[in-house]
This record gives C-alpha cells, sequence and structure tokens, in this order.
C-alpha cells in the first residue's frame, strides 16, 4: 500500500520551530510518533517508519537544535518533554502511540510520566537503560575495538576542534561496535556518520547531565503506574550495551521484553524482518481505531502538573 508522505514545520510556544514529518495510508488510527535518539542528533528513523505506516499514521521529527529544528539555547528535559505534547497539539492527536529508540525510550519514558493520558501504547527500542549500565558498555565497546582503534577515537575525543574527515572517523569509531556483524557495521556507521550532521554536541552534553543527574531509574514507581496497557521493551541481543539492564528493567515494570537474536543497538538494519513483524504486531493491537471510526467518545487527557 502506497504511503503518501508530507512535512512541516510546527511552532513551539517559545517560538522555536520543529520540522517534522508524517507518512499516512488510508488506515484511520492513533497516530504513532518516533523518537529518534542521540541526543543531539537529527531524527533517522525513515526507515523504521517505513514498516508500519500502512498501519497508522507514522509522525516523525528533528529535535529542537538538530537537523532541520535548528534552534541555539540550553536543553533541559522538560523542554522537550513539551515540544512533544505541543507538536501532538499541531498534529491535532489527543493520544499517540510512541515508538522509542535509545535516548528516545528516556524521552517517550519522560513524557508517559507527564502525560500518561496521552501515551496510547509505548515500545521502547534499545532503552532505557537503568542501573550501572554504563560499565558493561564501556568494557564490551572496548573489547570490539583494536588497540589502534581505541588509542585513535581516544586522539579524536582529545581533539579542541576537527576537522569534517576527523568528525566522520570519530562517529564512525563510535558507532561501529553498535552491530553485531563488525564488517557491516563499520559500513553502517561510516554511512551515518556523514547522514546523521550535524551533531549537537552542547545538547548531548546538557541532556546527558540531566539524565545522570536526574536519573530515570529515580522514578520506575511512578512509570510504572502511568505506562499505558501496551507498554514493551524490545532489544537486540548483542548490542553491546547490557541486555541485562532491559531484562532488569522489564522485570521491575512487569513488561514483555523482546529479545533480536543477532542485532544490536539498531535491530532493523542486522534482523529487518524480525523487526518489522514485532513492529507490526505491536502498532495493530496499539493503535486503535480513532474514536469516530470506532463510535465512540472523544478520549479526556490525563496529564500531571
Amino acid at each position: 500500500m502506497t504511503s503518501i508522505q508530507t512535512q512541516g514545520l510546527a511552532s513551539m510556544s517559545d517560538e522555536a520551530r520543529l520540522h517534522w514529518t508524517a507518512l499516512r495510508g488510508t488506515a484511520r488510527r492513533t497516530p504513532v510518533v518516533m523518537l529518534h535518539g542521540g541526543p543531539g542528533l537529527p531524527d533517522y528513523l525513515g526507515e523504521v517508519a517505513s514498516m508500519v505506516a500502512d498501519l497508522a499514521p507514522v509522525y516523525r521529527y528533528d529535535q529542537r537544535g538538530t537537523g532541520r529544528s535548528p534552534w541555539e539555547g540550553r536543553h533541559c528535559l522538560a523542554r522537550h518533554v513539551d515540544d512533544l505534547a505541543e507538536l501532538l497539539d499541531a498534529w491535532d492527536a489527543p493520544r499517540a502511540v510512541l515508538i522509542g529508540h535509545s535516548y528516545g525510550t528516556d524521552l517517550a519514558s519522560r513524557f508517559c510520566l507527564k502525560h500518561p493520558g496521552r501515551v496510547a501504547g509505548m515500545l521502547l527500542m534499545c532503552g532505557p537503560f537503568v542501573g550501572d549500565w554504563r560499565t558493561g558498555y564501556r568494557a564490551e565497546r572496548g573489547r570490539r575495538m583494536s588497540a589502534a582503534r581505541r588509542e585513535r577515537l581516544r586522539a579524536l575525543e582529545e581533539l579542541p576542534g576537527r576537522t569534517e574527515e576527523q568528525e566522520v572517523e570519530l562517529l564512525t569509531l563510535s558507532w561501529f561496535t553498535d552491530h553485531a556483524d563488525p564488517g557491516r557495521g563499520w559500513a553502517w556507521a561510516a554511512q551515518s556518520a556523514r547522514r546523521r550532521r550535524p551533531v549537537n554536541w552542547a545538547m548531548n552534553g546538557d541532556l546527558g547531565r540531566e539524565g545522570r543527574a536526574d536519573p530515570l531509574d529515580e522514578h520506575l514507581d511512578d512509570l510504572s503506574a502511568r505506562l499505558p496497557a501496551r507498554t514493551e521493551l524490545l532489544g537486540g541481543t548483542d548490542d553491546p550495551r547490557p541486555l541485562s539492564s532491559l531484562a532488569s528493567l522489564a522485570l521491575r515494570l512487569g513488561l514483555p521484553l523482546t529479545r533480536i537474536e543477532g542485532a544490536g543497538h539498531e535491530p532493523w538494519l542486522e534482523r529487518p524482518d524480525a523487526v518489522r513483524a514485532h513492529l507490526r504486531r505491536f502498532v495493530r493491537g496499539a493503535a486503535h481505531p480513532k474514536p469516530a471510526e470506532a463510535g465512540s467518545g472523544t478520549h479526556q487527557r490525563k496529564d500531571v502538573q
């Protein structure tokens, strides 16, 4: 089925303008919103969106300060949560199914904490990681690199300024270990290093520091009480970030965790058929028909101050 792509700019309450893209088929269902990772990268989930666009409208957007949503200033998690709420208003979407990847899972979870009534379902891919997951991640990432590559990455990170080619090399070295297959992983990382640009390092630093100061770990009881009935976790078994962290979170929140065998941090690249099947099953169950189509009343919003 052919999907129609539209795009636009949405004005936020602080006058920032965020670029969004939508894929729509003929299905009139609760929309899906895909939240990309980073933080500090532009949207990269177009390939994932196309897997389910015939089942429900699918929206994506460049988070403020990235891609086609230029913005300068200090980033904070609360503002990014507000951005998503204001985008839903702009799209005339009282509720949405959220599909987050990596940092996007943290953003989805924090949005659910504040606006549980606006989340019809939530699929968290390759995150959020809780507990001391960074120790295991750093060790596995280092294991997947040669000593020469570890040293080269360290040297690039310490440069006070980098040329375009040095930035591409740094990102390629940083990202190729995310994949199960090191050969294909290098090619994918090199491609992403040129496409997912520019990286907003200031945004990455601001949100990273805030996330460490106010970790999602401290809000899991509240999150558990506010999760929609359709909430699931998905992770690649060969992600260098420890899958045990996702398993621990699934147990804590009482959620199902789907393990994609032979896949890393971007499982749709290495196991597209398995990811597509899972996404389609999830969206069919979570993106219910719109009230007018289903014959029910309008949803009330349940926001948390």
